[in-house]
């Protein structure tokens, strides 16, 4: 019987259940045994009244019915069955809603029962049981799996359904080549997937998981290296105005900006398109290799695009471009949705003739009438903040350019080897010379004065800061602090202490003016909602305060923090939190205040949210695992990797005889 049978084969399941079963992502039989438990229900040991505990108050034992009686309820009057079990225990039965059961459970009638019981007064009783005429029925003696339900979905019926999908498509076939088995101590899959499904220990069930998912990682990881292109590698040297601009700067570039950067150049020049991702944590100096991995490009006569989420974060890499390029003779355009009329239609000309070098913008670059001279390189900042399809656009206005992206949120090494496999990555770890970690103060609500004393200190040495709060105004609905409002208060707090409110709804060229007199010192502190958290560059900030902060998640409080700490001066983070704290919020907060290395963030990240809130739109369909999960097994990714590596290195096309059922598996 092939894999494709419809589950509406399982006997019982009509076109309505068939229905309750999709919902599960179950359609055929194959859906169903690879639809994994999410626990088990351990019936092995027979368990009278006398055996439970506090700990464990589960029975699992045989019972003799001895008498019916009532007692009032809010529905009227409720059954109220009496039995005793082997051991000479009573045991009362609370029969809400059922009171057909007293016809069924006669008096002197034996009965299998599976219940969680509770003790009153030395007398126990239950009010949720499953009661069974055999013990086979009831399944003692067995481990039975327990499934996610849906609808109007049972267990017995997930459980009937998963019986009869391991009868008919037995056996398995195996979906690994034959000498991984031993090598690495795996399970064939016929065995796997009975055991996963009806183990005969949770021994038993954990090691056919780790088969499971060991195979689902390692076809992931194959898949995603042979749809990289192949490489050659060449040693490749700085352009002349790479040179330049190296030798210009009033610092050295840190050991692993400099390994980065020969990595993207040996990309640029290899024939391969580069697909890399260039990850660092705040403040670890991406930007200047992006910008100096531009020059290698249009040193040999190509044109760069680099694209920004919003036209905020453009326009402040427009200007940085224009200090550190523009004296390098680099042609330089900004384009945004706000550029319209005949200064559009210049540089859109300009683009296509093949007059601009380097265009910095919005998704507005990949606009249906932007056309380029010679794109050969694509530069995505934030890339997380943009779909697939839209840096596929991008990509499309050149010919197969080399695509670099970038992340300021770090991504921890396990997720990396599963979402990222078809990427190469480059990782800046060192922070430059000089920088001192940012200390992080937790403060609750009521003991913000101290903190306010603080701040007052920074402004007399001449320091900046800033507010973050989560709202732009206050509707009447929320007790959330908003920064309109904070705004007149904290000119009270500071008065004579000159500042500026600034959020989304402002048009991008106030955003500018006001981060332009940020900069320059003629505003101490900005008031503003999270429209700060990535690309704005001010040394001499030393304080962010961020409002709420519980409700911010990790990611984005490490982002808000890394605007402060971007010099040799000591800064200060306040998390400011409310009085009633979720465990995910003190765990949250606890890692801010603990460490400033992003990449620890990352991982605390991982653990809390999950895999797929942090992979967003690069998840779909990527990292819906059935048994693996890189959070509770990162030994098996590193495992599937280089497993993946090696098989790959040696026959990319899976030619191989052992590898064919490797290439049965990835087409299934």
């Amino acid at each position: 019987m092939g894999s494709s049978e419809k589950i509406t084969m399982v006997p019982g399941v009509g076109p309505k259940l068939g229905t309750e079963f999709a919902r599960l992502g179950i359609s055929t039989l194959h859906d169903m045994i690879l639809f994994a438990p999410r626990g088990y229900d351990d019936r092995r040991e027979e368990r009278t009244l006398r055996m439970t505990s506090q700990e464990d108050a589960t029975i699992s034992c045989r019972i003799t019915v001895l008498s019916h009686s009532e007692f009032p309820s809010r529905r009227g009057r409720t059954l109220k069955v009496t039995a005793i079990d082997e051991d000479g225990t009573r045991l009362q039965l609370l029969c809400f809603n059922r009171p057909f059961l007293k016809s069924q459970l006669t008096i002197g009638s034996s009965w299998y029962i599976v219940a969680t019981v509770e003790r009153y007064k030395g007398m126990y009783s239950a009010a949720s049981f499953e009661l069974k005429k055999t013990r086979e029925e009831a399944g003692i003696g067995r481990i039975l799996p327990v499934y996610p339900l849906s609808g109007e979905l049972t267990e017995k019926m997930m459980r009937r359904a998963s019986s009869f999908a391991l009868t008919m498509l037995s056996p398995l076939p195996d979906e690994l080549p034959s000498q991984l088995y031993d090598r690495l101590g795996l399970m064939h899959h016929d065995r796997a997937y009975r055991a996963i499904h009806y183990p005969e220990s949770l021994e038993e069930a954990s090691e056919a998981k780790r088969t499971l998912s060991f195979t689902e990682l390692l076809l992931l990881e194959i898949k995603a290296l042979r749809d990289k292109s192949p490489r050659q590698r060449a040693r490749s040297l700085p352009s002349r105005r790479e040179k330049a601009l190296i030798s210009s700067l009033p610092f050295s570039l840190t050991p692993d900006q400099e390994s980065c950067l020969q990595q993207i150049r040996e990309d640029l020049d290899s024939p391969a398109p580069m697909s890399r991702l260039l990850q660092g944590d705040v403040g670890s100096g991406k930007t200047l290799v992006a910008w100096l991995s531009a020059l290698h490009v249009i040193d040999s006569g190509g044109q760069v695009a680099f694209m920004a989420p919003t036209e905020l974060l453009a326009r402040q890499h427009a200007e940085g471009a224009a200090e550190l390029l523009a004296p390098q003779g680099v042609r330089i355009a900004f384009l945004t949705g706000s550029v319209r009329g005949e200064g559009r239609r210049l540089l859109l000309r300009s683009l296509k003739e093949g007059t601009t070098d380097l265009v910095i913008g919005t998704h507005a670059l990949f606009s249906e009438d932007v056309e380029f001279h010679a794109l050969r390189y694509a530069i995505i900042d934030e890339q997380h903040r943009f779909g697939v399809q839209q840096r596929e656009a991008l990509r499309g206005k050149g010919m197969d350019p080399d695509v670099l992206s970038m992340s300021a949120t770090p991504i921890p090494r396990t997720l990396a080897l599963t979402l990222f496999a078809d990427l190469d990555v480059s990782t800046i770890h060192t922070m430059p010379s000089g920088r001192i970690p940012i200390t992080t103060y937790l403060v609750k609500e009521d003991s913000r004065e101290k903190m306010f004393s603080a701040i007052s200190v920074e402004f007399r040495r001449g320091h900046q800061a800033y507010f973050v709060y989560p709202r732009i105004g206050d509707d009447g609905e929320s007790d959330l602090r908003d920064v309109t409002t904070m705004y007149d208060n904290l000119k009270a707090v500071f008065p004579g202490v000159p500042s500026a409110l600034i959020h989304s709804r402002l048009d991008e060229d106030e955003k500018m003016r006001i981060l332009r007199d940020f900069r320059s010192g003629r505003i101490s502190y900005l008031v503003a909602t999270s429209v700060v958290e990535v690309g704005i560059d001010i040394p001499n900030a030393t304080c962010m305060v961020i409002e709420h902060a519980d409700r911010f998640g990790l990611a984005a409080l490490h982002q808000l923090r890394g605007r402060v700490g971007r010099s040799t001066l000591p800064s200060y983070c306040f998390l400011v939190y409310g009085r009633s704290l979720s465990e995910d919020a003190k765990a949250r907060l606890r890692v801010m205040r603990d460490t400033n290395d992003g990449f620890r963030i990352a991982e605390k990240d991982l653990e809390i949210r999950g895999p797929g809130e942090i992979a967003g739109d690069r998840q779909s369909g990527f990292l819906r695992l059935r048994f693996a999960s890189i959070t509770e097994s990162p030994e098996l990714v590193e495992l599937a990797r280089t497993e993946a590596e090696a098989i790959i290195t040696e026959d990319r096309g899976l030619l191989k005889a052992e590898n064919a059922v490797l290439r049965k598996s990835l087409q299934d």
